[in-house]
């Protein structure tokens, strides 16, 4: 997969890693792509989301009545705080996860549906202003669904795909660290 070189300034990038571990699959493809999105002068921000207290999304739209200068977009007070301040300053959102069922993992399932309070809060555009990538990795089968969501994601908020690197092995983290330095 070819990537664009065109970079204009530093990005803010930051990563939601959905794997358990730090020194698998997944955790290869993503120390190659931060390091070559840090050689190309970008900061890069990486949440492990199975390691943090995060909770499922109540569904109680409550966000869409929290004020703009609310320390928290959502009522739920856990550690997607963090993240939300992240998201909301970053250029580019990196989804990493290994393929579990067909599908991200449950925890980074989890944080992906807690990002709605975002559009309650900025609006629906505010993904269109943004970009994403996905790095995921898989030893079987359910791959077509795992980028059935990640499209669907992208095609409902309307964000910008910057690519995806998928599969293991030391050519996928090769391919991981052009698509990190190509932004």
């Amino acid at each position: 997969m070819k990537y664009s070189n065109k970079r204009d300034h530093m990005k803010k990038i930051v990563i939601l890693n959905g794997s358990n571990s730090n020194k698998l699959n997944t955790a290869g493809l993503i120390r190659a792509f931060t390091e070559g999105a840090e050689s190309a002068g970008n900061e890069v921000t990486k949440f492990d989301v199975t390691h943090m207290n995060i909770h499922g999304c109540l569904g109680c739209m409550k966000c869409l009545n929290i004020p703009k200068n609310a320390p928290n977009i959502c009522v739920i007070d856990d550690d997607m705080k963090q993240i939300y301040d992240a998201v909301m300053e970053a250029d580019v959102i990196v989804f990493a996860s290994p393929v579990y069922w067909w599908g991200p993992t449950g925890q980074l399932k989890i944080a992906v549906d807690r990002l709605n309070a975002v559009t309650c809060h900025a609006g629906l555009e505010f993904f269109s202003r943004k970009s994403t990538a996905l790095l995921m990795t898989f030893k079987g089968g359910g791959m077509q669904a795992a980028l059935s969501w990640y499209s669907v994601f992208r095609l409902i908020v309307g964000c910008r795909d910057l690519g995806a690197v998928i599969g293991i092995g030391r050519s996928k983290e090769n391919e991981a660290y052009h698509l990190g330095a190509s932004i």
